[in-house]
């Protein structure tokens, strides 16, 4: 018997949810500090225990992550006609950015992509970087009455475990 077939329901839920989606909206705030919501693509990256986002030095939000790197990312299971939205599954995190270099520069090039295998031409562009989402809470719905708070020693635990 695998040790994942013992993974509280929940946490189990929490990784497919990060694995099938693939855009999150992510929060900053601009120069003024009011609130700015940008829609990502993301890939999983087990090793660093992050988000991965590929930017451009062009959008907003590069500069907003680079002046504050405190931000937030918002990921859900996508609506189901005929399903009651509120009890839709989502993670709201709150993560810190750090834009990737060295080693972990290859390691998020790689896992992001695995994902976005069709974004090879756009890594190559100068004005194009990898941010590392490093969370630090988060707050899950996982249906009615299936909601709780994480720390980020268990978001970064579920997803160093990689793919369910």
């Amino acid at each position: 018997m695998s040790s994942e077939s013992h993974e509280p329901r929940l946490t189990s839920a929490l990784r497919q949810l990060l694995w099938q989606r693939r855009t999150a909206a992510l929060a900053t705030r601009d120069e003024a500090g009011a609130p700015a919501v940008s829609l990502v693509p993301f890939a999983v990256c087990p090793a660093l225990q992050c988000l991965v986002i590929h930017v451009s030095a062009l959008s907003p939000h590069t500069a907003q992550l680079q002046a504050d790197p405190r931000a937030a990312v918002l990921v859900d299971a996508g609506e189901v006609d005929g399903e009651p939205v509120h009890a839709l599954h989502r993670l709201s995190l709150s993560v810190r950015a750090e834009t990737a270099g060295g080693e972990a520069l290859a390691v998020a090039r790689q896992d992001y992509l695995t994902r976005f295998p069709e974004a090879a031409d756009m890594t190559a562009l100068p004005d194009f970087r990898f941010v590392l989402l490093h969370p630090l809470q988060g707050r899950q719905i996982a249906g009615f009455g299936a909601a709780r708070r994480i720390d980020g020693t268990d978001l970064c635990a579920a997803l160093a475990a990689g793919r369910p």
